[in-house]
């Protein structure tokens, strides 16, 4: 019998790594096909075209079972909504578990929608820290991971955070673990929302990006559409509420921007939400900041591995700009990729003193790729 699995996904970051879960589980050979059912619900958290179906029509990610139309709106206003509508959903569907992705308003929403319910969560992603809580997105991580029953992580730091925090179930000491551990280690009757799991399964986006950068940099014409030079521009994404809402804040950003970006053409794929603020704002961009539409999937990392320079407050492109070898400015004054710091491959914008020359190691912090293959056998042996 088809054990079922509920996905909660709002924001472009999610559908990406739900899509390595979906691939993952019709692979041949690794039985999700047969033994699990992905329903999976869509909040509406980004409601905007460009933000949200295109990801879908790209990855080939399959329509939705539910859309929850949640749209923008205050953080409790939207996590309430998604409180409410997600309820409702597993009330009809009655998942054995649910999987929530990240750190976004979609992720506690769902959490705690499920856990009121007593139905078990899969946190992937769990044990990201920033140590700001003035960051919306470190009090919906911190308090999906207290909730949730499987807490799959990214990294070595990662399961460091949760274990200072009191988690006491960790695979293998917190080292990566292989499909061989899993196989041997859970027994699902020790793993429950008094004795949850922890697991270091590496960063499900790195699958994503060696499956995906090939097929992007053979698919996408966005150079040729914008007329750009490999490694003669600059790439600009900004969107975060903390750096957008603040005008402080924002024209101190977009000064620095103007300042560390001068004689060079940057590319900005602006957030809908950003365009907005930016309407208002008296502070302005350079010439040389060309503001175009927001990118697809594929795009954007043909974008990102053709840049010289990234600057972002985007914690996903902080990591694939490290994977791509594409140096960073993070605008932000702390990140919880901490491990893209090391080596020069990413540098906080208030610590940047210019241009610089990266390591050329590059340890492979995030796993070895196959953390999809990991997180559904896992599910499975859980289940």
């Amino acid at each position: 019998m088809n054990r079922t699995i509920l996905h909660i996904v709002g924001a472009r970051p999610q559908f990406v790594k739900y899509f390595a879960l979906s691939k993952a589980s019709r692979e041949p050979g690794q039985g999700g096909s047969s033994a699990l059912k992905n329903v999976l619900v869509h909040t509406g958290q980004h409601y905007d075209y460009s933000m949200s179906k295109i990801f879908f029509d790209e990855l080939g990610i399959e329509e939705p079972a539910y859309h929850l139309d949640v749209g923008s709106g205050p953080h409790g206003e939207q996590t309430a909504k998604i409180i409410q509508r997600v309820e409702e959903i597993l009330a009809k569907v009655k998942p054995e578990m649910v999987v929530v992705y990240g750190d976004t308003n979609s992720t506690l929403g769902g959490a705690l929608a499920a856990v009121k319910m007593g139905i078990p969560i899969c946190h992937v992603e769990a044990g990201l820290r920033s140590y700001n809580k003035a960051m919306p997105e470190e009090i919906n991580r911190v308090l999906a991971d207290h909730v949730s029953s499987l807490l799959l992580c990214p990294s070595d730091t990662a399961v460091a955070s949760l274990q200072k925090e009191g988690f006491k179930s960790v695979m293998e000491s917190g080292n990566l673990v292989s499909i061989d551990d899993i196989e041997r280690d859970v027994r699902a009757a020790s793993v429950n929302m008094d004795h949850p799991l922890v697991a270091n399964v590496g960063d499900v986006m790195y699958d994503v990006l060696l499956h995906a950068s090939s097929i992007a940099l053979r698919q996408s014409t966005i150079l040729q559409k914008l007329s750009l030079t490999p490694k003669k521009y600059d790439l600009l994404t900004l969107h975060r509420a903390e750096n957008t809402d603040d005008p402080r804040v924002f024209k101190e950003i977009v000064q620095f921007i103007n300042s560390v970006t001068r004689g060079t053409t940057v590319i900005f794929p602006m957030h809908p939400r950003t365009k907005i603020i930016y309407a208002k704002s008296e502070t302005k961009f350079e010439s040389n900041v060309r503001i175009v539409e927001p990118a697809g999937y594929f795009d954007l990392l043909a974008l990102l591995k053709n840049s010289s320079l990234l600057l972002t407050d985007s914690g996903g492109l902080q990591k694939e700009a490290f994977w791509l070898r594409t140096q960073c400015i993070t605008l932000r004054n702390e990140t919880e990729w901490v491990e893209t710091l090391d080596g020069g491959w990413n540098t906080l914008y208030k610590k940047y003193t210019g241009p610089s020359s990266p390591s050329a190691d590059q340890p492979p912090v995030y796993g070895d790729g196959r953390a999809a293959e990991k997180i559904l056998a896992i599910l499975l042996k859980f289940l």
